[in-house]
């Protein structure tokens, strides 16, 4: 996997930078949070180990920078830290949709046991999104089921997920086809 580390620490950073290529991982560090997200901004990746606590951009901030983006495949997002945190800042950690907490100083083992559960997440996660992003669509009708098994029209369909709005038209083919034979029919008649 590649993975993106933003580490303020350097020592910390090494060890961790280390270790992940030791277990075979691609990896790109960097000292600061700001610098970590402007990387990720320009080509997500699927997993981040961060610190939490970091000058300017903090491992937090980072995580919430990288939930907001659009369009972007879900990254599992692990928090260092030194500190034993108090439950309210676990809880705040997880409401900024962090998925994994790992403490300081580094355990290569428990990194390498995270990785693989990472690994499972992103791989079922990847799955899930396929399956969602395929629209069930009557072959005869072309109407499309919902989530509560209710057929609808394809315009009514994209328009409650996405708010898009349509504009109706008949192409070439079917004016050629379906429309001008109709007129005719109406002319002769």
């Amino acid at each position: 996997m590649e993975i993106l580390i933003a580490e303020d620490d350097m020592i910390s950073r090494k060890l961790l930078t280390t270790a992940l290529k030791q277990f075979g991982h691609s990896v790109k560090a960097f000292d600061n949070g700001a610098d970590a997200w402007a990387e990720f901004d320009v080509a997500p990746v699927r997993v981040i180990v961060s610190d939490w606590l970091m000058p300017g951009l903090d491992g937090l901030d980072f995580c919430r920078r990288v939930r907001k983006r659009m369009s972007t495949e879900y990254t599992y997002f692990i928090l260092l830290t030194a500190n034993a945190q108090g439950k309210d800042s676990y809880m705040e950690a997880m409401n900024a949709g962090i998925d994994d907490f790992l403490t300081k100083p580094l355990d290569r083992d428990q990194i390498c046991m995270r990785l693989r559960v990472a690994e499972r997440i992103l791989r079922y996660t990847s799955a899930i999104q396929h399956l969602e992003s395929m629209l069930p669509i009557c072959s005869y009708c072309k109407k499309v089921r919902d989530d509560n098994n209710y057929w609808q029209q394809v315009e009514t369909y994209l328009s409650n997920r996405m708010g898009t709005s349509f504009s109706h038209s008949v192409c070439p083919t079917c004016y050629t086809n379906k429309v001008k034979p109709e007129i005719d029919k109406i002319k002769k008649g």
